[in-house]
This record gives structure tokens, sequence and C-alpha cells, in this order.
């Protein structure tokens, strides 16, 4: 059982290479415990065969639906097609390794990549997609405590996130997620993943990142304060009011620009044009606006080079106001 973006998967894999993968992608969070409380099933299966889709409806291109179920072929360019049953309580995504010659390649040459396609097809997307059932909108953003604060990061991939959190995490903070969440308005659901940061030892990744385990995790928190990251380029912060318009743009522009997240809304998009279940398009701009209108905020232009820890820019802010 794994508990991401407040969902409960219950997985069942047939094939050890992606049960490998799985376990890697769930960085530690994936348990042994009762299923049936599971919000969704995710099942990778040993079988190479096309699922049928013979008299089935299209919907488009790589997609069809009958009644309550819903195939797509090569989600997301993984190399998996799924088949989606959607229930009343559960949702249950049955995967099947069927890579495109294409896809076959990328897998044997750029290994982090498809690393990265196969995590968000097979765990990220659905969790974040029965989250909108919710009313719950996926953000480029965590939360953390700094202090005695939590504070909502936002901010475009690369500002520095991911290395404010794990400073923080060291001195006895907690976190929800790296860089994904989804929210209400109110509360802030981590998306399970190891946490990318630049030096040290772990699994290779894109943009000079290496991968280590998000020690300190926890399921959800309630941000009490928007911290929107800018990267400066003078050798100290500064540290600003941010107005909420200015806020919620951040969270908005961050959360479509952020690579995790490009294919995901053709994802949701066609699952819930083939099912009638959830929002057309995510709210995240209704979310965002919410948060901003709800919450103080402040703008971190960070130095060129890592300084104060996220609590330590916090207590300006406290002198100021």
């Amino acid at each position: 059982m794994l508990t991401t973006a407040g969902e409960r998967i219950a997985i069942d894999c047939d094939l050890p290479w992606v049960d490998e993968l799985i376990d890697e992608a769930t960085a530690g969070e994936r348990r042994n415990a009762d299923t049936e409380r599971a919000t969704l099933a995710v099942r990778v299966e040993s079988s190479s065969r096309p699922f049928h889709t013979t008299a089935w409806e299209p919907v488009t291109r790589g997609a069809w639906r009958r009644a309550k179920e819903v195939v797509l072929e090569d989600v997301c360019g993984s190399g998996f097609d799924l088949r989606l049953a959607s229930g009343a309580e559960r949702m249950d995504f049955t995967y099947r390794w069927r890579p495109k010659l294409r896809g076959q390649v990328v897998a044997r040459l750029l290994p982090s990549r498809f690393i990265l396609l196969a995590r968000a097809a097979l765990l990220q997307y659905p969790a974040m997609w029965r989250a909108s059932l919710r009313d719950r909108a996926p953000l480029h953003a965590s939360v953390c405590t700094a202090g005695d604060l939590r504070p909502l990061l936002a901010g475009p991939g690369g500002v520095g996130k991911s290395t404010l959190l794990m400073q923080e995490i060291a001195v006895g903070g907690v976190a929800i997620c790296d860089n994904i969440c989804v929210s209400d308005g109110s509360t802030a659901w981590g998306l399970v993943e190891p946490v990318r940061v630049e030096g040290g030892s772990g699994r290779a990744m894109p943009h000079g990142r290496v991968e280590r385990q998000l020690t300190r995790r926890v399921p959800a928190l309630v941000p009490d304060i928007i911290v929107s990251l800018r990267r400066g380029e003078d050798s100290v912060a500064v540290v600003k009011p941010c107005d909420p318009a200015t806020a919620a743009r951040s969270l908005i522009t961050g959360t479509f620009i952020a690579g995790e997240l490009r294919r995901y809304w053709s994802f949701a998009a066609t699952l819930t044009a083939a099912t009638g279940l959830g929002p057309a398009q995510a709210p995240v701009e209704e979310i965002a606006e919410h948060l901003a209108a709800r919450l103080p905020a402040v703008e971190i232009v960070l130095p060129n080079r890592p300084g104060l820890r996220l609590s330590e820019l916090l207590n300006r802010v406290e002198a100021i106001a």
C-alpha cells in the first residue's frame, strides 16, 4: 500500500523489474497493509498482449471506452498500455508493458527519462487524477515546517526549493514532498517521490541532480504562509512582501511550466472525457487564488549560492512586521 497525494494505492506487480522501479519510486513509503481501504489499485500484468478494444468507442487517438472501462495506449509515452475500470469506491488501473520500437530505444538509451515517465504513468498521474475527483488540484509546490511556520513554497523548477527543504529537514523539520502536491485550497497533500538535489551519491537524474530519499516526510500539512521563490544574482537574499495576485501567479505559472506535470494535463483530460468523471480542467487557478486570498505571502529572492536557511529568512519577515 502506498499513500500519496492523499490517495491510498494498492499495488500488485507481476514483472520483477517494474516492481523494483516502483519500490524506488515510492522512496521507502510502500507498506504491507490492508488494501481494502485503497482508493485506487495499480496492477502491472506480465502479458504483452493488447487490451481488447474491438467495437469500443474511440475517445481520441490511442484511447477507447466501453461502459465504465477505458483503454489508453502508450500512456504518456511510457511504453505501458492502461485499462481503467472506474467504480464508485475504487479505481482499478491495469497496465501492460507494450513499448513501441522508439519506446524501447528510449528506455535503453535514456534510462533516467524512462524512469520518470514510468513513475508518472504508473503511480503519480493516477493518484493526482483520483484526487481531482475530490476537488483537489495539482500544484508545483511543497509545504514544510520552518521554525513555527508552515510555508508553502512556490516558484519554478530549479529555483532552490529542494535545497531549502533539505536544510530544514536537517535541523528537525518535516515536509510533504519535494516538488508536487495536491491541494483543496486549505490542506496540501504531498506526492511521494525521491528528492532531487545537486551533488552527492544516488541515481543520476536530469539537470545534474541525484536522487535521495526524502526523510521526515509527512502525508499532509496546512500551510500558513506562501513563499514565492526567485533566484537572484546577488550574494545575499532579499525578503519582501508579496501581494495576493503575485503569490497566486507564482503558484499558477510554476505549476503549468513544471516538466513533471507536462504530460499530466492530457492524461487527466483523456480520462475525464472517457469516464465523465472529474473536472474538465484542473482548477489550478481557483485553488491558487483561494490560497493567496487566505494566507499572507512573501517573496524571497535567493542568492546565487546557498546561504541562510528558510526559517532564518522567514525570521526577517517577523522582524519587518
